[in-house]
């Protein structure tokens, strides 16, 4: 997959690489956080200590990160490969809304790496709040087109539905799925937008389509009111679109979402995560979804944690009760 910015196992022309010492301090770093008191992710003193220790992350990694929050280029998406997990992970977990509450070395990694890039940021009514959810096959949720399905996943911004939507998507592989078919889909607008004619540009520009909440917000029904799929610049947008969960208003509408649909199907590209790669999608410019594959449930199926990233974080304090993490 081609991305804007890529730290690989392998140095390579125009790619800047984690060495291995800068693999082992950053090891160490995520091992100082994991066992920071009370050792529990969501702790506003163990998130204190994150964004703290974040500066303190390997400079070329740190340039890497600056340099996509910056511009996440023209795919808006940052592929970190061969980050240190440690050995000996747990089973999979298999049971639904699974988080991480206590802190490891791969949430550490996660939430280190997020706070350098912005905030952390969780939603009440997905997976309680959790700031480290568990992506994982559940049994019986197979065809679900949620983060326990197994099934293919529609491509989607995250929760497009949401005024205060996560600006960054962090994926991180702790396994891929027993036969390495599990891909991580992305789409950018960046790349589709010139290939959307203007009459098609003008209608989806307009307030004609209504995004429901996904199924992982169990406690929210209905659906937001009417808002454009494309807004902001003309040559540079940001995109809000779910094609799971949005419906267009009217017949031109329709027709010019799957217009959309497609300039994006033809830019998409996937990319296989494998232990130790860490994705961060731009939830403003690019829509991910995922393969399908087949679960075991054996304890060693696809797993990977997630994180939301906001970069103004001021942006949403009204919903956040107490300066917190947690959007109501």
């Amino acid at each position: 997959m081609t991305t804007a910015h890529t730290v690989d196992r392998d140095s390579g022309a125009g790619r800047p690489a984690l060495d291995d010492n800068d693999r082992a301090a950053l090891a160490r770093l995520a091992d100082d956080l994991a066992a920071t008191a009370p050792g529990r992710t969501d702790d506003p003193d163990w998130v204190a200590a994150a964004r703290r220790l974040s500066n303190r992350l390997p400079l070329s990694l740190l340039d890497t990160l600056r340099s996509f929050r910056a511009d996440p280029g023209p795919d808006g998406v940052l592929l970190l490969r061969g980050l240190p997990l440690g050995a000996d992970l747990p089973p999979t977990p298999s049971v639904p809304e699974s988080v991480e509450r206590r802190a490891a070395r791969p949430s550490a990694l996660i939430a280190l790496i997020g706070m350098a890039l912005g905030e952390l940021a969780a939603y009440r009514d997905e997976k309680s709040g959790a700031l480290v959810q568990n992506v994982v096959p559940v049994p019986g949720r197979e065809e679900s087109q949620s983060n326990a399905g197994s099934t293919m996943l529609e491509m989607h911004i995250e929760n497009a539905f949401h005024p205060y939507r996560p600006d960054l998507v962090g994926l991180l592989c702790l396994r891929n799925d027993h036969d390495d078919l599990a891909g991580l889909r992305t789409a950018s607008i960046r790349r589709a937008v010139a290939l959307l004619d203007a009459p098609t540009l003008a209608v989806l520009r307009e307030p004609r389509f209504r995004t429901a909440a996904p199924p992982s917000f169990h406690d929210l029904a209905g659906v937001t009111t009417p808002h454009p799929l494309l807004a902001g610049a003309p040559e540079d947008p940001d995109l809000r679109v779910d094609f799971t969960s949005t419906a267009p208003d009217d017949p031109a509408a329709e027709k010019a979402m799957s217009v959309l649909g497609d300039a994006l199907s033809m830019v998409a590209e996937t990319v296989i995560l494998h232990s130790g790669d860490l994705a961060w999608v731009d939830n403003r410019v690019t829509i991910h979804g995922r393969t399908a594959f087949t679960p075991r449930y054996d304890g060693r199926d696809r797993w990977l944690h997630r994180c939301f990233v906001h970069l103004d974080r001021r942006r949403s304090r009204g919903a956040r009760p107490g300066d917190g993490s947690v959007l109501i």
